[in-house]
C-alpha cells in the first residue's frame, strides 16, 4: 500500500507512526509542539485522533469510566477535542515539517471532516474495528486504510476485512492489545503471524500499548511493516495514554533499531565478503598430528583440525584424508596439502 508518497509493506522499511491521540489534553501549541519533537526525531508520519463527542457518543458515555481515567469517556474526550479549526492548523503544520498526517475519526462526522481536509489515510481504532457501518462509510472514501485489530480474533475481525476487500481500498491490519499499558503477559506477537496467514491480502503491523521499545522492535522480526506507538514530547504530562506513550529519544530509538532489523531480517544465510578476513583465521585446517614419513596411509588418529584456515585442506574436508597415502613426508602439527598424497585432491 501507499499512504501520500510513502511506500508501505514487507520490501520497505517499517513506518513508524507517532501517535499524538489526545496527549496535548486539547491545546493547540501542546500538539504543535509534539509534531515538532516528532519530526525533529525523524518520524514520517503524526496520527492524530479526532473526536466530535456529539456525533460520537450517547449520554451514557457519561457514566462510563475508562480504566485508565478518573472522569467519564464522555469527559476525556470534551477535554481533549480540537476544535475543527485547531484540527485545520495542526495538519497544516505537520505537513509543513515534511510529515504525513492521519487521523482517526470516532464518528461519520469526524471522518467526513477528515476526509474534507484531504488526509491520505484513515486510521480505525480498535473501538471502532467492528464497528461495520462506520468502516463501510469510511471505506467509500476511497484512501488507503490502517485498521487496528484490538480486542477482536481472527473470527470477529472478518466481516470487518471483507468490507476493506470489496471496496478495493488498499488496507494494513495492526496486532494491538488495548491495555493501558499492555504488560508482556497480554501482548500478543503472535498475533502478526496469525494476521498475516488469514488475511493473505493485507498489510500488516502493530500497534503497540506496552512500555518500552522491545515489543515493537520485536514486531518488525515477525514482519510487521507499521509500527504504531503513543507519542509525547514529556513523559511528566498528564493524561490516560502517556503512561504507555514513547518521548523523543524513545522515538528515534525505534526508528533507528526498526531499520536495522528490517535490514537484517531481508539479509540470507551466507558468508559475506566482510567476513572473509574472520573466516581465513576463524575456521580450521587439516595438520599432521604426529610426524608421518612417504608412503603412509593417514588414518584418523594421524591428523586434526587446527587454526587457522588458510591451510590447502580445510577442516569440513577431513573425512576425505582418511586413507590416503602420502607421497612426501610431513612434520608434526604441519598444514597437510593435496599435493602431499599419491592421488592428489
Amino acid at each position: 500500500m501507499k499512504i501520500a508518497h510513502r511506500d508501505i509493506g514487507p520490501q520497505f522499511p517499517p513506518m513508524v507512526i507517532a501517535e499524538i491521540g489526545i496527549n496535548h489534553g486539547g491545546d493547540l501549541s501542546v500538539a504543535k509542539n509534539m509534531v515538532r519533537q516528532a519530526a525533529l526525531s525523524g518520524a514520517e508520519c503524526i496520527k492524530h485522533q479526532t473526536h466530535f463527542v456529539e456525533d460520537e457518543m450517547t449520554d451514557e458515555a457519561k457514566s462510563i469510566f475508562p480504566p485508565n481515567a478518573d472522569v467519564s469517556i464522555w469527559e476525556v474526550m470534551e477535554r481533549c477535542a480540537l476544535s475543527q479549526d485547531d484540527e485545520i492548523e495542526l495538519k497544516r503544520y505537520s505537513e509543513e515539517l515534511g510529515l504525513i498526517y492521519i487521523s482517526t475519526p470516532f464518528s461519520r462526522a469526524a471522518a467526513n471532516f477528515l476526509n474534507d481536509i484531504d488526509v491520505p489515510a484513515f486510521k480505525i481504532g480498535s473501538g471502532e474495528a467492528d464497528n461495520l457501518p462506520l468502516i463501510r462509510h469510511i471505506a467509500k472514501f476511497g484512501k488507503p486504510i490502517i485498521l487496528s485489530t484490538g480486542m477482536q480474533s481472527i473470527k470477529t475481525i472478518k466481516a470487518s476485512v471483507d468490507i476493506l476487500e470489496a471496496s478495493g481500498v488498499p488496507f494494513a491490519l495492526l496486532e494491538c492489545t488495548n491495555l493501558y499499558p499492555s504488560p508482556p503477559e497480554i501482548v500478543s506477537l503472535g498475533g502478526i503471524k496469525e494476521l498475516q496467514n488469514a488475511f493473505p491480502n493485507a498489510v500488516v503491523g502493530f500497534s503497540d500499548h506496552s512500555i518500552g521499545p522491545s515489543m515493537a522492535i520485536a514486531s518488525v522480526a515477525l514482519g510487521a511493516s507499521i509500527i504504531e506507538r503513543h507519542f509525547t514530547d514529556d513523559r511528566h504530562r498528564q493524561g490516560p495514554d502517556i503512561i504507555c506513550s514513547m518521548d523523543p529519544a524513545e522515538l528515534r530509538f525505534l526508528i533507528d533499531r526498526s531499520k536495522e532489523v528490517h535490514t537484517s531480517l531481508h539479509n540470507p544465510k551466507q558468508r559475506t565478503p566482510d567476513e572473509e578476513p574472520v573466516y581465513k583465521f576463524a575456521r580450521a585446517s587439516v595438520v599432521a598430528e604426529l610426524e608421518l614419513p612417504v608412503g603412509h596411509v593417514i588414518t584418523e588418529t594421524d591428523i586434526w583440525a587446527r587454526r587457522p584456515g588458510n591451510g590447502d585442506i580445510p577442516g569440513y574436508e577431513f573425512d576425505k584424508v582418511v586413507g590416503m597415502r602420502l607421497i612426501k613426508p610431513v612434520k608434526k602439527n604441519q598444514q597437510l596439502s593435496w599435493s602431499d598424497f599419491e592421488t592428489g585432491k
